[in-house]
């Protein structure tokens, strides 16, 4: 069991921020380590804020390490996309070549960057890019090139 020395500024600013600061995760950190505070045991503490004994204690380390600070931070793991640090590079190209289709633009990125990836995540990094697929319609008469013309003109 952790043995934390609180000073009453301490308790007053955990009181406080346990209902006061705008995320909830923050929230829940200081209603653990104010209950701490308060002399209660690890596994009663778990129970009232619905949270297991190793986040309690990952919590308590944290409040040792940084003090009410250190507990505001909110870090969630975000991974990032390979194709996120060439993402200047593929916007830019795409911008002045759009590719016709999902296919097109897997073996393009796949040229420029050398990562392959699958069309719906090449889709959605388009869509994320503000690209969107166009509805492209057909000439008709393909085999005579004088009615594609007049068509061309009259459209």
């Amino acid at each position: 069991m952790v043995e934390i020395q609180f000073t009453e500024q301490d308790q007053l600013a955990l009181h406080y921020e346990r209902f006061h600061h705008p995320h909830p995760r923050v929230q829940q950190k200081m209603e653990a380590v104010w209950l701490k505070s308060h002399g209660l045991p690890h596994h009663e503490i778990a129970r009232l804020v619905a949270i297991s004994e190793n986040t309690l204690r990952t919590y308590l380390q944290e409040y040792l390490d940084g003090g009410i600070e250190m507990l505001k931070q909110v870090n969630f793991r975000r991974p990032q996309s390979e194709m996120a640090q060439h993402r200047e590079t593929i916007e830019d190209y795409f911008r002045q070549h759009p590719p016709a289709t999902i296919n097109e633009a897997i073996a393009k990125i796949e040229e420029l960057t050398s990562i392959r990836r699958s069309p719906t995540q090449v889709r959605l990094f388009l869509k994320a890019l503000g690209m969107r697929c166009l509805k492209v319609g057909v000439l008709p008469a393909k085999a005579d090139p004088d009615v594609q013309d007049a068509y061309k003109k009259k459209s």
